[in-house]
């Protein structure tokens, strides 16, 4: 156990000790589905901080962040703002999220992606919902609706991405691909799409059709949840 052995100076180990070893048993029993955000992030931060009470550092995370996935999503230089967290822990929340977002995409690579949607869902939120810029990416997948690739292909600001249909369409064709996914968040956190948003789709979607390429959606992400542009029958 993470910091076992310690002592105060009257010679007792410290109080959260035994805190800790009732939070691990009713993980191990009831699952994470019986655990509060905070006490997630308190299992996650026994390791990297074993010489201190994690819960309150964790209290603290949730409520500036307002949830595990928020905490997770934070940049790094604001995670390691918070009292008693530092930059070392930060790094290690981010390895985390990290380690998460591959796996995620590990679901959806060489699978069919209209198969797989919330998989998919899952993936783009989990790497792009809580960014502070705007980033642009895109799926691109083979006859079969298999992804060949993923990439960010611009970074924006706090509320613009410049975005190239030619390029999104010259990019496809290099990689062979016959159909795409365009991908993008709104660091405002309300994923509801902007005139900007559907005209640009609309373009990218005229530019590629021709050459045999499908745009079969593109998904809009925030910290409010995301849209489908297909969905709303937007495209």
């Amino acid at each position: 156990m993470a910091g076992k052995g310690l002592k105060d100076s009257a010679g007792n180990a410290p109080h959260y000790h035994g805190h800790r070893d009732r939070l691990r048993e009713r993980f191990k029993t009831a699952g994470a589905e019986a655990l509060a955000d905070y006490e997630l992030l308190e299992l996650l931060l026994f390791r990297s901080i074993p010489r201190r009470d994690t819960k309150p550092i964790a209290k603290q995370l949730i409520e500036r962040f307002g949830s595990l996935s928020e905490v997770m999503g934070a940049p790094e230089h604001l995670l390691s703002e918070v009292t008693g967290l530092g930059a070392s822990s930060a790094a290690d929340l981010k390895l985390i999220a990290a380690a998460s977002s591959r796996m995620l995409k590990g679901e959806i690579r060489n699978k069919q992606i209209l198969g797989s949607w919330s998989s998919v869902i899952d993936y783009c939120r989990t790497s792009m919902a809580f960014e502070e810029k705007e980033l642009f990416r895109i799926l691109f997948l083979d006859k079969k609706n298999a992804l060949i690739a993923d990439e960010v292909q611009q970074t924006g600001t706090i509320d613009h991405t410049p975005v190239y249909p030619r390029e999104v369409v010259k990019r496809a064709l290099e990689l062979s691909a016959t159909a795409i996914i365009l991908v993008h968040n709104h660091p405002s956190g309300d994923p509801t799409p902007s005139r900007a948003d559907i005209e640009m789709t609309k373009t990218v979607m005229d530019t590629a059709k021709p050459l045999g390429i499908t745009l079969h959606d593109h998904i809009i992400v925030g910290k409010d949840g995301h849209v489908s542009m297909r969905g709303l029958q937007l495209i």
